[in-house]
């Protein structure tokens, strides 16, 4: 479990955080969406550590990421896999060296025991026998596919995904978010979806924080969303000509 209790974070006196409090449960897909602008990607930096709040905690699970020592903030970070917006693999690299990477940098493993872990999470994101093509050689989807093995290749507990469907095709969109879904279960482990996109929302939305100018104005999951009562969210819902007819054919 991943604790947010009341996250606050300004930049040149612009306060972009406010007082934002949760709990991301493990074993289920925990999203935050919200437009452009919003403090989605400020809420994650802060939450991965990569930007100080100004007040509030970062618990994982019961421990203080925010306020902890170094030893403890390394501990954590080993534990976190991260899948980035553009999937940002090494184009230097293959398909095996990149997803090899954590394990190279963070552990002593010796090299036969890192390739069969590199394939047991190739296999399990679909992608046998693609250890030597290069990241120009193979499409969008299988790239972010790539991105989800290196995340979770050092036994991750706490998976993050930034914006996982951009620049994808809706069928592929679909099959990423599905895949996000079984391995959050399979593994049990404690997954944090940023999105803008409410497709991934109807997907696999079994916890959704709604952000709104820095607030958390809204949380709860897809089966309730459509009766949030929250005008902002409702506005940001009903952007989408589309999710107005899937209101209608509820």
């Amino acid at each position: 479990m991943i604790e947010l209790n009341r996250i606050n974070k300004s930049f040149n006196d612009k306060q972009v955080l406010f007082d934002v409090s949760g709990k991301f449960e493990k074993g289920r897909t925990n999203l935050i969406i919200g437009s452009s602008g919003t403090g989605k990607s400020v809420l994650l930096k802060s939450m991965v550590g990569l930007v100080q709040p100004d007040s509030g905690e970062v618990y994982y699970d019961g421990r203080d990421f925010t306020h902890g020592d170094k030893r403890l903030k390394t501990d954590v970070r080993r534990e976190i896999g991260m899948l980035f917006q553009g999937g940002a693999l090494f184009d230097s690299k293959n398909v095996e060296q990149n997803v090899m990477f954590p394990l190279d940098m963070l552990t002593s493993m010796p090299k036969d025991e890192k390739l069969d872990r590199v394939n047991t999470c190739l296999q399990m994101v679909g992608l046998e026998n693609v250890n030597n093509k290069m990241p120009s050689e193979i499409s969008g989807g299988m790239k972010k596919r790539v991105g989800i093995a290196r995340a979770i290749v050092n036994n991750s507990r706490y998976l993050y995904c930034d914006e996982p469907n951009s620049g994808l095709d809706p069928q592929t969109s679909i099959l990423i978010d599905n895949l996000i879904k079984d391995l959050t279960d399979e593994l049990d482990i404690t997954t944090i979806v940023v999105t803008h996109d409410m497709n991934s929302v109807m997907e696999i939305g079994e916890f959704v924080m709604f952000l709104y100018q820095g607030k958390k104005l809204w949380e709860g999951n897809n089966q309730t969303i459509f009766d949030c009562g929250v005008k902002e969210l409702e506005d940001f819902i009903f952007a989408n000509n589309l999710m107005r007819t899937v209101r209608k054919n509820r």
